[in-house]
This record gives structure tokens, sequence and C-alpha cells, in this order.
């Protein structure tokens, strides 16, 4: 992923090149949809909850469905607020135009940054 990102063109060559080719466009619904469920297959949130969210628990409450389904409607408006300040700020950036040139360059940063997190990862000794 960071050596794609270290290789990434600018849009303006990438737009050219599907010139030719029909782009469809996916409806909101079909969006939604495809989110819904890429989130209710995936077993990584299943599995954080059941075991990092019992340790919140009393052990003496009367009700303990009750308190995890409270704790993970808490986490859930938290992470609703998150995702819609970060769609609120991305649409903000969006409008500004940076241009062609600061988006290349910002995805080679990233790609670099990456590549050197692999490379690390790799050197780092097992004890």
């Amino acid at each position: 992923m960071g050596v794609s990102l270290l290789r990434s063109r600018p849009a303006v060559a990438l737009k050219n090149e599907l010139a030719g080719q029909p782009v469809s466009a996916s409806s909101m619904s079909a969006v939604f949809a495809q989110g819904l469920l890429t989130n209710l297959l995936n077993p990584k949130v299943a599995l954080f909850f059941l075991a990092f969210v019992p340790q919140f628990i009393d052990p003496g409450a009367t009700d303990k469905t009750l308190a995890f389904l409270f704790l993970g409607a808490v986490f859930n408006v938290n992470g609703l607020l998150w995702c819609l300040l970060l769609a609120w700020s991305a649409a903000r950036v969006g409008t500004i135009g940076l241009g062609q040139g600061a988006a290349v360059w910002f995805n080679r940063g990233v790609g670099a940054i990456f590549v050197f997190l692999g490379l690390r990862l790799a050197m780092t000794r097992h004890v």
C-alpha cells in the first residue's frame, strides 16, 4: 500500500485514462447497504465488545444486560459524533481545493510513512 501511494499520480491523469470507460454512480441507499453489510459481517466489532466492555460492568450490578447495552449505546453515539466530525471536516477541506500537486505529495508522504513503519516492523526482534 505504501509503495502504491509513493507511485501515485495526479487525479487528472487518472481521469484521462478513465475517460473512455463508463463509470457507474452508486445511489446513497446502495452505499449505505454495503456499509451496513460490511459492519454486520465484521467479527472484530463483536470481539471488541465481548472482550473489553464487560470489564466496565460492575459484577454486583442487578441487570448486566442493560449495562452492556447502555455502554454499547454510549460507544455508538461517540462513534457517530466522531464520524460526523470527520465527514464534515473532509467536506470543508474538499471545498478549499488544495490542488492536484498537494494531493499527490500528501499521498506520497503517507506512502513513505507506511513503508517506514513496515520496514521497522519487519526489523523488530521478537523476544
